[in-house]
């Protein structure tokens, strides 16, 4: 035998080692030793390369994929009500609803001494570009104390990009959901269905279909990513999804989900979220201490509003951000120790528009 011949047989018996020593279901093992079989015979045929790359690539992701492995949930509900007090401000409607979601995990699980499948409703946050949408998924993966994965949907321009394609091709790979899965670790994450009223136009249809898949609990405890070509349970996963407006969700989509409105936040909010939430964390991050930024309480409205009204505080933050990083620069270049900002100065910090 030559040395590649050798060479060859000891990559093959290495992707055979691979899957036999990993916890992954025994028929999907077979399958793999069949694809291996199938390589041994290509050697001889001189397919080899592509052939082996194909089926190292699936070895690899169906070892990777987390089989059986769980994160434990903590559904402790004051813990909970802390952790979206200290990350949300007002809102009371939205965090209520939430620990309401939270007690009925509670009760699911306080019926079974395994975990527990997720029956009750997909909540979709609706509301307006920063409003806190996508936070509060944040939230709630931290009080539950679960990994969380997310998944735009913005210009998302094939139902591929959820399902995976098929690995006869040597580009192909898994969809977004197989590969979050793989990210966390564990095979119940939160997932965050991010925006799902943007895919694009073309695919809209096919991607709404593939969303009720993955939200009805009759079919999600077996769903087929196209690469892995084997079900996948996902009752354990915890959904949550975003959207700007419901107007482009398909009915079916909608009546698997439980709708929350986020709602606008007043100018007096903005003010508070900024000064007790967002102004620290720049602070933090740019290695500023707090009193080494002053702002006159008089420039809060003009901040707020810089171009008029703004339902949520993105806007807002953008300012802020390029307030903090003007501080820095001054505080490096001239060695000031402390920057105050008022209203003969304000042009200096405010974005030009």
């Amino acid at each position: 035998m030559s040395d590649l011949s050798v060479q060859l047989q000891q990559e093959i018996q290495l992707l055979r080692n691979k899957s036999q020593n990993q916890a992954i279901p025994a028929d999907l093992r077979t399958k793999i030793e069949k694809d291996v079989v199938a390589l041994e015979r290509s050697v001889q045929m001189g397919t080899y390369d592509e052939k082996y790359e194909k089926v190292s690539r699936f070895v690899q992701w169906a070892t990777s994929f987390p089989w059986g492995q769980q994160s434990p949930t903590v559904l402790d509900i004051q813990a909970a009500k802390k952790v979206f007090d200290e990350r949300h401000y007002g809102l009371d409607e939205v965090k209520d609803r939430f620990l309401e979601y939270i007690s009925v995990l509670k009760l699911l699980h306080s019926q079974s001494s395994e975990d527990f499948d997720t029956k009750s409703p997909v909540l979709l946050l609706v509301g307006l570009v920063g409003t806190g949408k996508t936070t509060f998924a944040y939230s709630l993966a931290e009080a539950l104390g679960r990994k969380l994965v997310r998944i735009p949907f913005g210009g998302m321009g094939s139902a591929l990009e959820l399902r995976g394609s098929s690995r006869l091709h040597l580009e192909s790979e898994p969809g977004k959901i197989v590969k979050g899965i793989v990210a966390a670790g564990v095979i119940n994450p939160i997932i965050l269905l991010d925006e799902i009223d943007r895919p694009s136009e073309d695919a809209r249809m096919d991607i709404m279909g593939v969303l009720v898949e993955l939200l009805d609990p009759a079919q999600n405890h077996a769903f087929v990513d196209n690469y892995l070509d084997y079900p996948i349970d996902l009752s354990h996963v915890i959904f949550i999804a975003t959207a700007n407006n419901t107007t482009k969700i398909a009915t079916a989509v909608m009546d698997r989900m439980e709708k929350i409105s986020m709602p606008s936040y007043s100018d007096q909010q903005k003010i508070v979220i900024a000064q007790k939430y967002i102004l620290p964390i720049l602070l933090r991050e740019s290695g500023i201490q707090p009193e080494q930024l002053i702002i006159d309480e008089t420039l809060w409205p003009q901040m707020v509003r810089p171009l008029g009204f703004d339902a949520g505080i993105r806007t807002l933050q953008r300012t802020l951000q390029g307030m903090v990083r003007r501080t820095a620069r001054i505080m490096v270049e001239k060695g000031y120790t402390q920057v105050v900002v008022n209203q003969s100065n304000i042009k200096i910090f405010m974005p030009q528009y």
